[in-house]
């Protein structure tokens, strides 16, 4: 990568920036209705973790968007010329929930740029930090981690990833296009691995529509709420191991150890996509 491009790229460590959001009810009802849900958000009522992700978003005009569907680089992130860009892990850390309805606060501020050497071989992962209040109340701190890579040659793929354990439930499911294009929306997410096939397969040289990161780590904790009776998550941690694919059969696993769950979801060939924890409260 360079020493002087590392140390160019490092210079946007400590650079910051604050949003606002009145948590509006639309963009938590209709994640509800796309995921299929029976509850039906209404304001005063919490919001699950990782559906603040449906607010305080970024929306670059159309001139601020370069051909991939991403920002342009340069902005708030540093300028990595990389051609790959994924969410790749995050860790939060939620002190209350959020209310749909109350506006809120998110502070950003990017804390770390690395290179790092893995099978696929040699990237760039830069991490920010979220902090989120209402009422002037800390509700979530939250470590995001991007990953830059080169664009890979036809036929690479990233090793398989081991089970945790055996798990002590199992839920199948199957994303469609339509959920990705809805949930792309709905997180002002423009990248075209996404919901456009041609460009993903032609461009990117996936076998077809990725299915988003904090998607999958969203439907994982939805299985989880149902069955933790009513116990309040404090802490989830998430981690992309391998891409998940739109009509591909993926299954949610989970498992209890004590205060502790591990979930993860595992692709219709056995292969691990996302490994995650979370500690109940």
């Amino acid at each position: 990568m360079g020493e002087a491009n590392l140390e160019h790229w490092r210079s946007w460590i400590g650079r910051a920036r604050t949003a606002s959001d009145p948590l509006v009810g639309f963009p938590a009802r209709a994640l509800a209705n796309a995921l299929d849900m029976r509850w039906q958000p209404q304001p005063g009522e919490e919001l699950p973790p990782t559906w603040h992700w449906l607010y305080f978003l970024d929306t670059p005009a159309a001139a601020g968007t370069g051909p991939d569907g991403h920002p342009l680089k340069g902005g708030f992130l540093p300028p990595i010329p990389l051609p790959r860009r994924m969410w790749a892990s995050g860790e939060l850390r939620i002190e209350r929930p959020m209310i749909l309805g109350v506006a809120g606060e998110k502070q950003s501020k990017v804390v770390a740029v690395d290179v790092k050497n893995g099978a696929s071989g040699e990237f760039v992962l830069v991490t920010v930090e979220h902090i989120l209040h209402q009422d002037g109340r800390l509700c979530i701190r939250e470590l995001q981690r991007l990953v830059y890579r080169e664009r890979p040659t036809r036929g690479d793929a990233p090793p398989p990833g081991e089970s945790p354990d055996e798990a002590q439930w199992c839920v199948n499911v199957t994303p469609n296009p339509v959920l990705l294009f809805r949930y792309s929306a709905l997180t002002y997410n423009a990248h075209r691995i996404h919901y456009d096939r041609d460009y993903a397969v032609n461009e990117e040289l996936y076998p077809g529509l990725v299915v988003q990161a904090p998607l999958l780590a969203t439907m994982l904790l939805a299985t989880l709420a149902e069955r933790t009776r009513g116990r309040r998550i404090s802490a989830f941690d998430y981690r992309a191991v391998r891409p998940a694919f739109a009509d591909a059969a993926i299954a949610l696993h989970g498992a209890f150890r004590g205060d502790r769950v591990d979930t993860w979801t595992v692709d219709q060939d056995g292969f691990v996509t996302m490994k995650a924890s979370a500690v109940l409260g």
